[in-house]
């Protein structure tokens, strides 16, 4: 048996028994099976990962079963296995299992832990059919699935509205995406005859700028118009500038699950369709172009709603969405193995980040904002050693040509990949990528600053005064999230003492530093100097990887001078003069508001859409069902019969001479008819 299957399949196995078996199971069983499952298929991913550095083994097809064969459209159901597929293999189960081993700790007093683990593993699968679809049609099925799992896990504490909407919004998003995603495989088989990703990428070249197709009376390149339509789908899944407004809501599942969509999986599985699918981009040039825009869009917009957000997990959350323009815009300007190797990087730090921050909001009682912290470095030391490397990785620390964490190899491939690509776009990237990164090493800085020094901040928290009055229950345990941190009764904020999480978060914490510090510096020669390692997995722009060597010294400088920029921004208004902040934000009114209230994006989209919607949804409901379908339809035909019941039974008199009235009537009427 090849080891493809039991990687994709062992985590739905282990699904489907801690999901049916649930509180028969057990608690500890369900959670054991789950978390052995992905623990398994992730020691059985690295070796597959490894077999590919250095040489670049070739690709393998695993057959599954026989699945539609219907005319012209005939496909399989077979995992692939090649460079493209190795990466996403190691960065989804490897996260996944310490996502898993983390929740242990988190979800410890949880009273629904067999079912929530039953949903890492299911999402965990979908994105492992995703990634190892050998045709459009596998890939969609694991696309869909991940929507899905994503919709079960955001709304999880189904009790609790705001989950509940926040899951609509992420399901809701994503289908406007997928819709387009749908037509760009509808019109890839019209094209090609045929689903199969090897057979539409082999035949992709030679269609470029050679077929065109006829919309609206104006004449398009076919080309073009397939690789927007599957860009569609990618900025739904991956969040973009348009269809971004779920990511953030999001953050209503429990911090597990922020980790695991926001950094391995859900969100990025439209950056690798685009690598993926790359050679059909590389004959759309125009697609490209506006890949490029919208990634470097993206970037900019999240990074500026970060630097403005209280909430921990919301920050991470924006820097998620602004990392994700990075990668888009490395796609669009050509350098798609950059683009995948922040995809890599960012995997283990996000992760890390987002762990980290579940464990500052476990030990503060599940205070959620900044403004409540300070001082914890003293408290919770482990936690703040992990997100301190998980802050140094994505503001891309580093000594050229010595070491530098994660993001330092790969954020500055892609800064210096938009400069050498020379295109007007990609220029206007590289522009809007530094800054992007000045803001990002703002707002990290600023996490840190607020959460782990200056003085504590405890005593306005509401949550710490649940807290230290003992009220058992906060306000989050109703919905399901019971973890807390241990308090002393009636002691005062001042008795409250933050405490370190349990080993089984901990452990994934130091595991993730690990990737977070070294990932960038082991592996970034084979992901971005090495064609042999992606051996066709990936189209591969020489030029570019070229020109990314030959860029003036201050292009390869910028990363790092703006780093420092946003690090003593942060360190002054966070770390020495506490009242800038304030200062700074009434000074700018306006700009400050815009950017908090993130561009008013959620506004401008319920003006447009929602309430129309909802107006529309009232008129058929109302006018439409009610008062013409209900009243002409079943209320109409069951009034009928009552008042024609009314009239029979005044008929049904049980007088004789009535009925024999009644007779002679209806014989003089038939007899008039047949005269007449």
């Amino acid at each position: 048996m090849h080891p493809i299957l039991v990687i994709v399949f062992l985590p739905l196995l282990a699904a489907i028994v801690a999901g049916l078996g649930n509180r028969m199971l057990g608690n500890v069983v369900a959670k054991s099976i789950t978390t052995g499952a992905l623990f398994v298929s992730a020691a059985l991913s690295w070796p597959i990962f490894i077999s590919y550095l250095g040489h670049g083994a070739e690709a393998t097809v695993v057959p599954v079963m026989k699945w539609v064969a219907s005319g012209a459209l005939t496909f399989d159901w077979a995992l692939r296995v090649d460079a493209l597929t190795a990466v996403m293999l190691v960065v989804i189960t490897s996260v996944s299992a310490l996502v898993h081993l983390y929740s242990w700790g988190y979800m410890a007093e949880d009273t629904d832990q067999p079912r929530f683990f039953a949903y890492l593993s299911l999402f965990t699968f979908a994105m492992l059919m995703l990634v190892t679809a050998d045709n459009l049609v596998q890939m969609f099925f694991g696309w869909e699935g991940v929507g899905l799992a994503s919709y079960l896990l955001i709304g999880f504490w189904f009790k609790k509205p705001s989950a509940n909407a926040a899951a609509i919004k992420a399901f809701v998003v994503n289908r406007v995406g997928d819709l387009g995603f749908m037509l760009g495989i509808f019109g890839t088989f019209l094209v090609f005859q045929t689903t199969s990703i090897p057979e539409i990428l082999a035949a992709a070249p030679a269609m470029k700028g050679v077929s065109h197709i006829t919309f609206l009376g104006m004449r398009l390149d076919t080309m073009t118009i397939l690789c927007l339509l599957l860009f569609v789908g990618a900025m739904g899944k991956s969040a973009q500038l348009g269809l971004h407004t779920w990511l953030p809501d999001a953050m209503e599942g429990p911090t597990p699950v922020s980790a695991l969509i926001h950094a391995a999986t859900m969100v990025t599985a439209g950056v690798f369709m685009v690598c993926r699918l790359s050679p059909m981009f590389e004959a759309a040039p125009v697609a490209l172009s506006f890949v490029t825009f919208i990634g470097a869009a993206t970037c900019l917009f999240a990074a500026t709603v970060g630097t403005t957000q209280w909430d921990i997990k919301r920050v991470i959350a924006y820097s998620t969405c602004s990392q994700l323009g990075y990668m888009f815009f490395a796609a669009g300007v050509g350098a798609y193995g950059a683009a995948m190797f922040h995809l890599f990087t960012h995997a283990f730090f996000k992760a890390l980040l987002f762990l980290g921050a579940g464990s500052v909001i476990h030990a503060m009682h599940h205070e959620q904002d900044m403004r409540y912290y300070g001082d914890l470095r003293k408290h919770i030391p482990i936690t703040f050693w992990a997100m301190l490397a998980g802050t140094l990785a994505i503001t891309g620390v580093g000594i050229a040509g010595v070491f530098g964490f994660a993001g330092f190899y790969s954020k500055d491939a892609i800064i210096e990949a938009a400069f050498a690509s020379g295109s007007e776009f990609g220029r206007t990237a590289f522009w809007l990528g530094a800054f992007a990164a000045l803001l990002t090493s703002f707002y990290s800085w600023r996490l840190m600053f607020l959460t782990f020094w200056g003085k504590a901040r405890w005593a306005d928290s509401e949550h710490i005064q649940h807290a230290v009055h003992g009220q058992h229950e906060s306000p989050d345990e109703e919905h399901g999230d019971t973890t807390h941190a241990n308090v002393h009764p009636h002691e005062g904020t001042a008795g409250y003492h933050p405490h370190e999480s349990p080993w089984s978060m901990l452990v994934p914490l130091v595991l993730l530093s690990i990737g977070a510090i070294f990932a960038g510096y082991v592996f970034h020669h084979a992901f971005l100097e090495d064609p042999e390692f992606w051996n066709g997995a990936i189209a591969w722009n020489e030029h570019i990887m070229h020109a990314m060597h030959e860029v003036p010294t201050w292009v390869k400088l910028t990363a790092t001078v703006v780093m420092l920029i946003g690090l003593g921004l942060a360190w002054l208004a966070y770390g020495r003069q506490s009242s800038l902040p304030g200062k700074t934000a009434e000074q700018l009114g306006p700009v400050y508001r815009f950017l908090y209230n993130k561009w008013y994006f959620d506004e401008l989209y319920n003006f447009l859409f929602v309430r129309p919607a909802f107006w529309l949804g009232r008129q058929f409901w109302k006018r439409g069902d009610e008062g013409l379908i209900d009243r002409f339809g079943p209320d109409g035909a069951a009034w009928a019969v009552e008042k024609g019941a009314v009239g029979a039974r005044l008929a049904q008199s049980g007088n004789l001479t009535t009925y024999a009235l009644v007779m002679l009537l209806g014989l003089v009427a038939a007899i008039s008819w047949v005269l007449v």
